[in-house]
């Protein structure tokens, strides 16, 4: 046990020797796999603090039914009675807008003044609104009610509040798929980074390499500073990428809070917990301990 701690701990001073020896190279090396880590890792945040926001929004409280527009105002109002009279139990508040409220509220909107003056009449539909009462299950229960509208004789379409929300959620999905493809193609970076940097060092040290050979050594201990060296530029890589992420996050959380205030809301852009964060800085040093290890194989048979 005390020989394979020595050979451990002279394989680390070797390796850390060898990082100093040649501080450009070893910090443009650390500098480049930095960047390379922080992007997946400013998107991981960014996905991370949206979702929390996405799952406090309100979801289908309200139903908005488009009329068909051949109905006129007597027989609109005659689809609200009959909707009051069934579903007047599920529903919070039931509102009726006509075609000219609508028009009118459109005609303040300058954009939409002009296009509606141009109009030989108005084609908005009547217009009723249903808000439902706040309950766990509020978006199945406007689905189903929904459905059960939909058949109803005067209603032309139907509009929940909650589809948006379901595009934002597969825009979240997308996201989280995205982040995947980006960490497998920085991944890939990473390990063609080491990889040459290794396969550098061996061909530098190729005859210390073949004196150690000559005296003795074994494969395994001409290999292990290499792997050494693969794992700490991947740590250090990691801490550089972490604190890079650190300073960026927070001119965004500045920048997405001003939009955030419009819709009554706080955004606060936060990294992934500790836990996370050291599980991932394992895995880039096994993954950059890995690649050396293969560069220094493929590259010191002389």
């Amino acid at each position: 046990m005390k020989s394979w701690l020595r050979q451990h701990h002279y394989a680390f001073r070797v390796a850390l020797a060898r990082l100093l020896t040649q501080p450009f190279s070893s910090l443009s090396n650390i500098t480049v796999v930095a960047l390379a880590l922080s992007v997946p890792l400013i998107s991981w945040a960014l996905l991370i603090s949206a979702q929390p926001v996405v799952q406090s929004m309100p979801l289908a409280t309200e139903l908005t039914l488009y009329l068909d527009p051949e109905l006129d105002q007597d027989q609109a109002l005659a689809v609200q009675s009959s909707i009051q009279s069934s579903y007047g139990d599920q529903l919070e508040h039931l509102q009726f807008i006509s075609k000219d409220q609508a028009a009118t509220r459109l005609k303040q909107d300058s954009a939409w003044a002009a296009a509606l003056a141009a109009l030989p009449q108005n084609p908005l539909p009547h217009t009723l609104v249903l808000r439902l009462p706040t309950s766990v299950d509020q978006s199945t229960a406007a689905t189903q009610l929904a459905s059960q509208l939909q058949s109803l004789t005067g209603v032309d379409k139907i509009q929940l509040d909650s589809d948006w929300l379901t595009q934002l959620d597969a825009l979240l999905h997308f996201g989280q798929l995205a982040l995947f493809v980006l960490s497998l193609s920085v991944g890939i970076i990473v390990v063609a980074t080491v990889f040459n940097t290794i396969r550098l060092q061996a061909l530098n040290q190729r005859q210390e390499i073949a004196v150690a050979r000559l005296v003795g050594a074994t494969e395994s201990f001409v290999r292990r500073p290499f792997l050494y060296v693969g794992a700490i530029s991947g740590g250090l890589s990691c801490l550089v990428a972490i604190v890079l992420a650190r300073i960026v996050l927070s001119p965004l959380t500045s920048a997405l809070n001003q939009l955030a205030v419009s819709y009554n809301t706080v955004v606060s852009l936060r990294l992934p917990s500790g836990g996370d964060l050291l599980f991932v800085s394992l895995l880039i040093m096994v993954i950059t301990a890995t690649a050396a290890r293969w560069s220094v194989t493929r590259h010191s048979n002389f």
